[in-house]
């Protein structure tokens, strides 16, 4: 059996790229390149193939459709307290409060971004 991840790539609906930019960049302190694929409009989240975890992108499109169902991204950081502290002060409001897992070694919680989506943090405990 494969033991290797599977997923690579992940794709955030938004309603309004300029907006979910701004935000995006605010709670978690990086910039966006910018693609037509599909003639669908993409902020490209930053990757480096030397580096771990996967790739993704913010999406605008007819297809696309911010939700707070469905999959859920959980994003790593060091502080969960200060990035749901930067997701309130730039329009997203806390879902799931943070919460601690002893045994496992890290602490979860989850906002909605700009544009109406569930996104989830993990910050490992140390």
């Amino acid at each position: 059996m494969n033991k290797t991840n599977p997923v690579v790539y992940f794709e955030i609906p938004v309603h309004d790229m300029k907006r979910a930019e701004k935000f995006y960049s605010a709670v978690f302190n990086f910039s966006f390149e910018k693609e037509i694929i599909d003639n669908y409009e993409m902020a490209l989240f930053p990757f480096e193939e030397k580096n771990s975890g996967i790739s993704g992108a913010l999406a605008k499109g007819d297809v696309y459709k911010p939700s707070r169902n469905g999959v859920i991204i959980y994003f790593k950081t060091e502080s969960i307290d200060e990035t749901l502290k930067k997701a309130v002060q730039h329009g997203g409001s806390v879902l799931y409060a943070k919460r601690t897992d002893e045994k496992y070694g890290f602490a979860v919680a989850e906002f909605e971004d700009s544009e109406g989506n569930r996104i989830a943090l993990h910050e490992t405990v140390k």
